[in-house]
C-alpha cells in the first residue's frame, strides 16, 4: 500500500504542465484535394517532456460547425500534426474556414488519466480555386444599331462571367471578334466600336460572333452573336410604305398603305396635313370610267332627250368628223385631238335650230396653256355668219386660261343692250387634265360645271343684239368660221383654232340639264376611300374632292395621322376595270410649335397596278336552221327568227383551288343583225322591230337594208327579250327561198364581243291551204313551161277515127286554153278564201303536198266535165273568151307552118309515153 501510494503521486508530479500550441494558424488547400499548409505548422510541445505520457502529445481538437477537417498526431514525442480535409472542399461553395484547434497530452500514465490540453488556437483556412468553368456570355444575342456615318466609341458591350471563384479564374481577362472581315473592334471590357464610318447603301446589318477568355486563359464555351443595324441618318418623312400596290378587279376597297408611320425624328409637332393624290389623266378621259356612247350613258343618267352629237364617230352619215385627228384612249374611247390646224363645219341639217332662252353644251375637254405673251382666242364651238359677214353668233372659247361663252341675241327680240359675253378663270382650264364642262343657258343667266361642282362667271359683258340678215350662219367645231375677208384673198376660212382635246360635244335645246345628270355623266368609277371612319382620332379632318382623286388628311397629332393614313384606301367599282398603273402622289406639311413649317417631309411616288380583269365570254346560243311556211312570212307580223335565243356570259374562275367557270351576268351595250347575202328589197320584205319591244328598258334601235342595230347599255336579259321580237316579213316569198342573218353583240363599246351566231330562214312556199295544190301550176309558174300545147294535140289526136285538119287542132288548142285560164281563176279565187286556215289544215296539206310531189306532176283534165260546171259562173266571161280565142287561133295559125315539123319530132320522141299520162280520165279529175 505505501509503494501505490508513492507511484500516483509521482505521477502527479511528473505531468504538471500543459501542452503549448501557438495562437493561430493560416492554412491554404487546394479545392478537390486534402492536405492543408498550415503556417506555422501545427505543432504541440509540452514542459513535462521528457516524461513519458506527460511529455507527449496524443491529440488535436477540432471546435465548429460542420467543419470539413481533421488534425492528425503525426509525433507523440516531438507534437508533430498535419491538418486536412475530411471531405472534398469546393472553393465555389466556401472559399475559407475558421475554427479551433486544442492539443491534448497523453497524461500521467498508460490508462491516460489526469491529461491536460492546451490553450484554444484559431485557424483560419482558404481553399485555393482550381481553372474548372469557362466563361458564360450573359445573353444569349446581342442587337444594336447604329445611325450611318458616324464614329462610335462603344456601340454595345457584351458581358461574359466564369464561375471559378478566385479573381484569377473568375474574371475575364479578354474578348475576341471571331468574324474576320469586320469593321468593328472590342476591348478587354466587351467594348465593341466601329472602325471606319458605316453607310446604310452598302451595308445595312452587320452580324459577327465574339468569345471571351478568363485570367485562366480559358475560353468560352459557346461564342455569342452580336447583331448591328445600320440605320439611315434621320430624315424626316414616311416610312413602311410599298412602292407598288396590287389590286385584283372585283375586290372592292384595298388598303394602299397598311404599316406606313411618319419619322419626324423626335421634333414636337403641332399638326400635319397629307394631301393624296389619286393621278389617272393617262386612262381614257383621266379616270376609270364606264367608257359606253355618250348617248348611253345619258339614257343611263337620265337625261332629257334630243341632244345632238357634234362630234360624232366618222360615218357615212357623218362624215364631218373624218378629217379630225383621233386620239383614241383605251376601251374606245373617242376622243379627238385638235394640233391648232383641224376644225369641222358642222351640215345645216344636224345644227339645232330651235335654240331658245334654255339650252345646255356639254363637253369633255383637255387643254393646256397657249403659246405666247398674248394668246389668241382658242375656238371650242363656233355659230357665225356662212358668207359676206363675220358676227359671231354664239361660241364657246378659250382665252388667256379663261373660259368665255359668248351669246349675241337677235335684234328683234329686244332692242336693249343685254349680257353677251360670260367669263370663267379657273386652273382646270389649263391644267392638262381632262374635265366635264357643262354650261346651262337659261337667259340672262349662265352657268358653268366642271366636274359636277357649279362655278358662276366672274365676269358678264353686255352687248347690242345682232340685226336680223338673210345671212346663213354656219356652226364650226375646233375653229371659227369666216365668212367675210380682208385684202386680196376673199375665200372664207377657218380662223381662232382650238389646241386641245374634245369628246362628247353635245347641244340640248329647250331644256337645261340637272345637276344629278351633270354629276353622273362625269362620275368616276374608281378612287380614293377611307375605311373605318369610326375608329379615326376625333381632331382628324379628312376632304375628299368631288371625283375623289385627291385626299387631304389634317391632324394635330403624329399617331393619328399615322392611323388614318393606313385606312387610306383604293376602289374601282368597274366590273372590268382598265388593267395598268394608277399614280400615287402623296404631299406632306409639318408644323411646329410657333413656326410655320419646320419639317421638309419628301414627297411619296407609288402606283398602283391594277391587274387584268377575268374576261367574259359572250355567247350566243339557239336554233341555226328555221324553217317557216310561206304564208307565216308573209303574214302581218311574219317570222321571229330568234324566238328561242339564248345570250349567257361566262368567266374563268380565279380560285386556285376549286377552278372552273362561272355565270357572270352584266351589261351590253349593242347586238347587231346583220343580213348576209343580198341586201333587204325595201319592196318585198323588211326586218324589224316594233316599238312596244324597247319599253322599259334604256335600249334603242335603228335598222337599214343592212340589218338592224339595237343598242344601249342594258341587261343580257332585256337585250334577250329585245332580239328574240325582231320580226322577218317577206310579202312576196316566191321570189326568195332563204334568208341568212348573223347575230353579234358587244360590251364597252367591242371590248369583249360574242360569238356570230349565224341564222338561215327557209320558206316553204307551196304550204299555205288545201286549195293550193288543186291546180299547182298555179302555186308555182315555172311548173307552167313543161305543159307543151302540141303535146296535147297529140294525146287527142290518138282518140280520133283519123288525123285532124290543122284548123281543128287549132280549135282543140284554143279551148284547152281557155279552160286553163278558167282554172286558173277559180283556183286563185279559193286560194284567197282559204288563205288564213288554220295551223291543222296546213299540217294535212303537207300529206298531200308530198304525195302531190311525187306524182310526177301527172295532171289529167276532163275540160268537158270542167266546162259544164263552170258554165253557169262563166257566162259574163264568154264573149271575152271568144275573143281571146279568136287571138290565140290567130297567133297559132301564124305559127302552123312550123307545127307540122314540131309534131313530128315530138311524135317519134315520147309520144308512146305521154300518151299513157294525158289520156282522159274522167275519174282521175282533180280540183
Amino acid at each position: 500500500m505505501y509503494c501505490i501510494g508513492f507511484l500516483f503521486f509521482f505521477l502527479s508530479i511528473v505531468n504538471k504542465h500543459k501542452p503549448w500550441i501557438e495562437t493561430s494558424y493560416h492554412g491554404v488547400i487546394t479545392e478537390n484535394l486534402d492536405t492543408v499548409l498550415l503556417d506555422p505548422p501545427l505543432v504541440a510541445l509540452d514542459k513535462d517532456a521528457p516524461v513519458p505520457y506527460a511529455g507527449e502529445i496524443c491529440s488535436f481538437k477540432l471546435y465548429g460547425q460542420e467543419v470539413p477537417f481533421e488534425a492528425v498526431v503525426l509525433n507523440r514525442t516531438s507534437g508533430e500534426g498535419v491538418l486536412r480535409a475530411s471531405r472534398p472542399v469546393d472553393c465555389e461553395s466556401q472559399k475559407e474556414y475558421t475554427f479551433i484547434i486544442q492539443a491534448y497530452d497523453c497524461g500521467a500514465g498508460t490508462s491516460g488519466a489526469d491529461w491536460k490540453k492546451s490553450h484554444k488556437a484559431v485557424v483560419h483556412i482558404q481553399v485555393d480555386d482550381v481553372n474548372e468553368f469557362c466563361p458564360v456570355f450573359r445573353e444569349q444575342l446581342y442587337k444594336a444599331s447604329v445611325i450611318e456615318g458616324k464614329i462610335y466609341d462603344s456601340i454595345l458591350q457584351v458581358e461574359a462571367w466564369d464561375q471559378d471563384c478566385s479573381p484569377q479564374y473568375s474574371q475575364i481577362c479578354n474578348y475576341e471578334i471571331v468574324t474576320g472581315g469586320t469593321p468593328f473592334a472590342i476591348d478587354r471590357n466587351g467594348n465593341i466600336r466601329n472602325t471606319e464610318r458605316l453607310s446604310y447603301d452598302k451595308q445595312q446589318n452587320y452580324k459577327i460572333t465574339v468569345t471571351a477568355f478568363d485570367c485562366g486563359q480559358k475560353r468560352a464555351k459557346e461564342d455569342v452573336a452580336v447583331h448591328i443595324d445600320v440605320k439611315p441618318v434621320c430624315k424626316p418623312g414616311w416610312q413602311g410604305w410599298n412602292k407598288r400596290v396590287d389590286y385584283e378587279p372585283g375586290t372592292g376597297s384595298k388598303q394602299l398603305f397598311p404599316r406606313m408611320h411618319l419619322e419626324t425624328c423626335g421634333g414636337p409637332l403641332s399638326g400635319v396635313r397629307a394631301m393624296v393624290e389619286l393621278q389617272t389623266n393617262h386612262i381614257g378621259k383621266g379616270c376609270d370610267r364606264e367608257t359606253y356612247s355618250e348617248k348611253s350613258l345619258q339614257k343611263l343618267c337620265g337625261a332629257a332627250s334630243g341632244s345632238t352629237d357634234l362630234l360624232p364617230a366618222p360615218s357615212p352619215s357623218t362624215n364631218w368628223t373624218a378629217s379630225l385627228l383621233t386620239d383614241s384612249g383605251r376601251d374606245s374611247d373617242l376622243i379627238y385631238r385638235f394640233d391648232g390646224h383641224q376644225a369641222a363645219n358642222v351640215p345645216d341639217h344636224v345644227v339645232p335650230q330651235n335654240l331658245t332662252d334654255q339650252f345646255t353644251i356639254a363637253t369633255w375637254m383637255k387643254h393646256g396653256p397657249s403659246p405666247g405673251l398674248r394668246a389668241e382666242k382658242e375656238t371650242l364651238l363656233c355659230n357665225s355668219d356662212k358668207t359676206e359677214m363675220n358676227r359671231h353668233h354664239y361660241s364657246l372659247y378659250v382665252h388667256n386660261c379663261r373660259l368665255v361663252f359668248l351669246l349675241r341675241r337677235d335684234f328683234t327680240q329686244v332692242d336693249t343692250f343685254r349680257p353677251a359675253e360670260f367669263h370663267w378663270k379657273l386652273e382646270q382650264i389649263c391644267d392638262k387634265e381632262w374635265h366635264y364642262y357643262v354650261i346651262n343657258v337659261e337667259f340672262p343667266a349662265v352657268t358653268l360645271f366642271v366636274d359636277g361642282v357649279t362655278y358662276e362667271p366672274y365676269l358678264v359683258t353686255d352687248d347690242w343684239p345682232i340685226h336680223a340678215s338673210k345671212i346663213d350662219t354656219q356652226l364650226t367645231v375646233g375653229a371659227c368660221w369666216q365668212g367675210q375677208c380682208s385684202g386680196e384673198v376673199v375665200t372664207p376660212r377657218f380662223t381662232q383654232y382650238f389646241r386641245g382635246s374634245l369628246s362628247g360635244l353635245t347641244i340640248r335645246p329647250g331644256r337645261i340639264e340637272t345637276q344629278k345628270v351633270i354629276s353622273c355623266l362625269q362620275a368616276c368609277k374608281e378612287g380614293l376611300d377611307i375605311n373605318s371612319l369610326e375608329s379615326l382620332a376625333k381632331d382628324i379632318k379628312f376632304h375628299f374632292n368631288p371625283a375623289q382623286s385627291v385626299l387631304v388628311v389634317e391632324g394635330e397629332d403624329v399617331d393619328s395621322i399615322n392611323t388614318a393614313m393606313t385606312k387610306v384606301s383604293y376602289i374601282n367599282s368597274r366590273q372590268f376595270p382598265t388593267p395598268g398603273l394608277r399614280r400615287l402622289h402623296i404631299t406632306t406639311t409639318v408644323q411646329c410649335f410657333g413656326e410655320d413649317t419646320c419639317l421638309a417631309i419628301p414627297d411619296i411616288k407609288a402606283v398602283v397596278m391594277v391587274l387584268p380583269p377575268s374576261e367574259p365570254r359572250i355567247t350566243i346560243t339557239g336554233s341555226n336552221r328555221l324553217i317557216r311556211p310561206a304564208g307565216d312570212v308573209q303574214g302581218q307580223q311574219g317570222v321571229a327568227p330568234f324566238k328561242e335565243l339564248h345570250i349567257t356570259s361566262t368567266v374563268m374562275k380565279g380560285d386556285i383551288h376549286r377552278p372552273g367557270v362561272m355565270e357572270l351576268m352584266h351589261n351590253l351595250d349593242y347586238c347587231d343583225i346583220l343580213v348576209i347575202g343580198e341586201e333587204l328589197n325595201p319592196e318585198r320584205e323588211s326586218l324589224e322591230i316594233h316599238h312596244n319591244a324597247l319599253l322599259g328598258k334604256h335600249l334603242d334601235a335603228t335598222n337599214s337594208t343592212s340589218g338592224i342595230s339595237i343598242y344601249g347599255v342594258d341587261s343580257m336579259a332585256h337585250y334577250e327579250q329585245a332580239v328574240r321580237q325582231v320580226h322577218y316579213r317577206n310579202w312576196r316569198p316566191a321570189t326568195l327561198s332563204e334568208r341568212r342573218f348573223r347575230l353579234t353583240c358587244s360590251e364597252l363599246n367591242g371590248r369583249y364581243t360574242s360569238n356570230e351566231f349565224n341564222l338561215e330562214v327557209s320558206f316553204i312556199l307551196h304550204h299555205s291551204a288545201p286549195v293550193e295544190h288543186v291546180n299547182h301550176m298555179a302555186a308555182q309558174p315555172q311548173y307552167m313551161r313543161p305543159v307543151h300545147h302540141p303535146l296535147m294535140i297529140h294525146t287527142f289526136n290518138s282518140h280520133m277515127s283519123g288525123p285532124a285538119p290543122p284548123a281543128a287542132t287549132v280549135v282543140i288548142v284554143v279551148c284547152i286554153a281557155a279552160l286553163v285560164v278558167i282554172v286558173v281563176i277559180g283556183v286563185y279565187r279559193i286560194h284567197a278564201t282559204h288563205q288564213e286556215g288554220s295551223r291543222e289544215d296546213e299540217d294535212e296539206v303537207k300529206d298531200s303536198e308530198v304525195d302531190w310531189e311525187n306524182s310526177a306532176l301527172t295532171i289529167t283534165v276532163n275540160p268537158m266535165e270542167a266546162l259544164d260546171e263552170e258554165v253557169k259562173e262563166e257566162k259574163r266571161e264568154e264573149e271575152e273568151e271568144e275573143e281571146d280565142e279568136e287571138q290565140v287561133g290567130g297567133m297559132t295559125s301564124a305559127e302552123s307552118d312550123n307545127s307540122g315539123e314540131d309534131e313530128d319530132e315530138e311524135e317519134e320522141r315520147g309520144g308512146r309515153e305521154l300518151k299513157g299520162k294525158l289520156e282522159w280520165n274522167s275519174s282521175s279529175v282533180t280540183y
